[in-house]
């Protein structure tokens, strides 16, 4: 056989960036603006079972779109009890006279006024603190009692599984009180605990919203791919039916873990001579899978469409699984399969990812494998996933 490579001008889909920064400041009596000063002036809040619940369903409805159980800054203080995703706010009779950005908005203007500042200064310091990135985490908030307080820390920024925190509790004279504690992930599966750390998933869309913003593709959980019975004859659709995480990347700290799922193929290919070829243009189907810490060896569905039009012409397709870590924006160059009168050829075609990414697994899917293995769970280093074809 012989086989030759080409490459072709490459058109990405759903291509993201992000940028989270967060800065000390110098104002009068106000805390630096990072996790730990913000855990630490969280307990030192009056918050009581209408802040809980606001928060509560903020993260609550975060987790219906997709995204991780938090509740940004940002949306404390211009979206009171909206989630990550949600296109108004979910705040409700709860919020009423004193929502969460009413609790920190006296608290550091007490602070502030204190120490000889002004309106102006404090106006600034809440604009660079809703920019931050910063974000209130609660994991297996889905398990909240709805009465227990939740011990406050942050996120260290290092790898440790404990961290110091806040506690707060009623003393024999009825004085509210605050000591530190150690806080593990155990505690946090027995009680609640609100980390403090930088949102990682915000600037990108979950499978959740594209499926709200494009209502012809289903509902999560339900086919997404429908047919008239219409089309050409060999002509498949490649659909991820489901996955599961084995085990997490990071620090519970951080939160869940973001998986980027990429496919690069030549869709709907179907020349017939190699002058047809350059009228093709590879592209990537690129979208992510939160998946929260309670759901490490949980099957989550997903019927995600990777590829819409698998042609009897496609050999190969490019297949990229990386955890996000960040960093700057680089490629992997890897090559997909196309078959014109008896001979292949590889077009490259580049996948995104971010220079400190884990790669989980990358390589690529073949249309013999895909036939052998549809419907069959298959693993891709630490996660396994389900392929379909229809």
């Amino acid at each position: 056989m012989r086989y030759s490579t080409i490459i072709l001008s490459l058109v990405v889909i759903c291509a993201c960036e992000r940028q989270i920064e967060t800065a000390p400041r110098d104002m009068h009596g106000l805390p630096d603006i990072n996790a730990g000063d913000m855990a630490l002036m969280l307990s030192e809040l009056p918050i009581g079972m209408e802040q809980l619940k606001e928060v509560h369903s903020a993260v609550s409805s975060s987790s219906e779109n997709g995204y991780d159980e938090e509740y940004l800054m940002r949306d404390i203080f211009l979206n009171p009890g909206a989630g990550v995703g949600s296109a108004g706010t979910k705040a409700g009779s709860y919020v009423t006279e004193n929502p969460m950005k009413s609790l920190i908005e006296d608290y550091l203007r007490s602070r502030v006024m204190t120490k000889g500042g002004d309106e102006e200064e404090l106006a600034s310091y809440i604009d660079e603190l809703t920019g931050s990135g910063l974000q209130i985490y609660w994991p297996f908030s889905d398990s909240w009692d709805g009465k227990t307080m939740p011990l406050m820390t942050f996120d260290p920024g290092t790898d440790s599984q404990s961290n110091e925190g806040y506690e707060v509790f009623v003393d024999a004279a009825g004085q509210r009180r605050v000591k530190k504690v150690m806080i593990t992930e155990s505690m946090a599966r027995e009680r609640p605990v609100w980390v403090v750390n930088s949102n990682d998933d915000s600037e990108f869309k979950t499978l959740e919203i594209l499926r709200r913003d494009h209502p012809d593709w289903g509902q999560g959980g339900t086919v997404i791919v429908k047919s008239d019975g219409a089309g050409d004859s060999g002509v498949k659709s490649l659909l991820m039916k489901d996955f599961v995480m084995k085990r997490h990347y990071d620090s519970w700290f951080r939160g869940a873990s973001e998986f980027f799922v990429k496919c690069g193929c030549v869709e709907n290919f179907t020349a017939s001579t190699e002058a047809e070829m350059r009228l093709y243009s590879p592209s990537v189907t690129d979208f992510m899978v939160v998946v929260k810490r309670s759901q490490v060896g949980v099957k989550i569905p997903f019927n995600a469409l990777l590829i819409s039009e698998w042609t009897p012409q496609l050999e190969s397709v490019a297949f990229l699984i990386t955890e996000d870590d960040g960093g700057s924006k680089t490629s992997w160059k890897a090559e997909t399969t196309v078959k014109v009168n008896s001979k292949s050829y590889g077009i490259v075609v580049d996948l995104p990812m971010n220079v400190r990414d884990e790669i989980v697994w990358r390589g690529s899917l073949t249309s013999r494998f895909m036939d052998r293995y549809n419907g069959v769970t298959s693993h891709f280093g630490d996660v396994d996933i389900t392929f379909e074809i229809i």
